[in-house]
């Protein structure tokens, strides 16, 4: 049986990710061990996992997660208030409504809440 996802996304700088996440966002790190190149950080109950790839090309990056939520007009008042990057709220035809932005490598973080 399944019973949750991790996903790992590519990141250039950890500390320059984990300021993004923890500072902007409101993660928390997990673990407590400092591993070399890779990041796990948390918040409510999802994890997203970062591998170092220094190389990366953000402009080439299409990494991206899609994250449910029960709150997305709080939600995005919160991203909006730490001035971050982030397109509009809106009603998708397939009954969510969403906002997306941008970390610092160019990953797609979508949020998502069920209008049925």
């Amino acid at each position: 049986m399944l019973s949750q996802i991790n996903p790992k996304l590519p990141m250039r700088n950890k500390s320059m990710t984990r300021d993004f996440y923890l500072n902007k966002l409101g993660f928390v790190e997990f673990g407590s061990a400092d591993y070399d190149g890779y990041l796990m950080v948390q918040k409510d109950n999802i994890q997203i996992h970062f591998f170092e790839f220094k190389e990366l090309n953000p402009l080439e990056n299409y990494g991206q997660v899609y994250i449910r939520t029960e709150n997305i007009k709080e939600w995005y008042q919160f991203v909006k208030s730490k001035n971050l990057n982030s397109d509009t709220l809106e009603i998708k035809p397939w009954k969510q409504i969403e906002f997306s932005i941008l970390d610092p490598d160019n990953n797609l973080l979508t949020f998502g809440e069920s209008l049925i």
